[in-house]
């Protein structure tokens, strides 16, 4: 059997590398995504049965106050919609009510 050439075995070694660097990179990736999942999923939790009424409530107004500025798409702000749609007035109407009384003082 022939001996491999040196430059042989660096290619050998670099394409090893590569295909190990992708591995990485896509283990990294399915990290994260998970590391997501599991946030949110505890998010939704503490949401739904907390005992905590006022945590819940400060939770919910974050999240209605932050999500539409941080979803772009259409697809993933209807993903939310139960989350942003009911009180989704409640965010926007104190900063017409001062505005309507500033107008009325003026």
């Amino acid at each position: 059997m022939a001996r491999k050439t040196i430059a042989e075995r660096i290619a050998q070694l670099d394409a090893r590398k590569k295909a190990l660097q992708a591995r990485q990179g896509k283990q990294e990736r399915a990290d994260d995504t998970r590391r997501k999942v599991l946030l949110g999923a505890l998010v939704l939790h503490r949401l739904e049965t907390s005992g905590d009424q006022e945590f819940s409530k400060r939770l919910g107004d974050w999240l209605r106050r932050e999500l539409p500025g941080f979803l772009t798409r259409d697809s993933d702000k209807a993903l939310f919609a139960d989350l942003l749609g009911q009180t989704e007035e409640k965010v926007v109407a104190p900063p017409l009510q001062e505005t309507e009384s500033a107008d009325a003082s003026a």
